[in-house]
């Protein structure tokens, strides 16, 4: 029983090699959800990064959150 596991294993990750090596796209975007990981999660850190700067520029430049 754990021999057919383990072929049934190896021919999946046969298949998935055969995907991977057909795909003609860049390497880091071949995965359905690679996309999430390359593309949104640093525009997400741009536009916190760009919000943030935003604000801290007006509070500034109005002296708002001064100590004293």
């Amino acid at each position: 029983m754990a021999r057919i596991a383990g072929e049934a294993a190896s021919e999946y990750v046969v298949q998935k090699q055969r995907y991977f090596h057909s795909v003609h796209r860049l390497t880091h975007l071949k995965g359905p959800f690679d996309k999430v990981a390359s593309v949104y999660v640093p525009l997400t850190l741009v536009a916190l990064t760009s919000a943030m700067l935003a604000r801290g520029l007006y509070n500034m430049s109005h002296g708002i959150g001064k100590k004293a």
